[in-house]
């Protein structure tokens, strides 16, 4: 359990105000300028460099997100998305190009996405908290949403390259 102090400062609005647009670029700068081998907020939580195709682009598009993963090696990422009433870039994506690249730790798969229904988010309710930033806030940022949040399953479909580090 998250200290209550955490929780509360996660879901505050001033932060909710900033944090969406400072923390996932001070990710990738530093993700980057390490060549993948550190992201800043994997100090505090699980988190990975999520590659998908911009659906109307179709351009690349990397977005650093909280995630779990299970032991049979698939993640689960939630676009709670701060809390915000519309649904994150990266999960209309997915819907568009289920296709994608999972970086995490210096290593790259080749992920295939599939959204959760209402059902499988149920039953995954556990699994989804642990992969909520702050696991507490989840429920908080459900109820300021105001929408239902989109829960993707992703599956490796090739294991990553032993003797080089991942380029996001």
């Amino acid at each position: 359990m998250t200290h209550p102090l955490l929780v509360r400062l996660a879901t505050s609005r001033a932060v909710l105000r900033v944090a969406p647009h400072v923390l996932p670029r001070c990710d990738l700068f530093i993700h980057r300028l390490t060549r993948g081998r550190l992201l800043p907020t994997r100090l505090v939580l699980d988190t990975i460099v999520l590659g998908t195709t911009g659906h109307r682009s179709g351009t690349p598009r990397a977005t650093p997100l909280a995630a779990h993963r299970a032991a049979d090696g698939t993640w689960l990422v939630v676009g709670s998305n701060f809390g915000r009433s519309h649904h994150p870039a990266w999960s209309t994506n997915l819907l568009h190009h289920p296709h994608a690249t999972v970086t995490a730790q210096g290593r790259s798969w080749q992920v295939s996405a599939r959204r959760l229904t209402g059902h499988e988010k149920e039953q995954q309710r556990n699994r989804i908290l642990l992969a909520v930033p702050f696991y507490d806030a989840y429920d908080t940022y459900a109820a300021r949403a105001g929408r239902d949040i989109r829960v993707f399953r992703l599956t490796p479909i090739t294991a990553p390259p032993a003797d080089r580090p991942a380029q996001a």
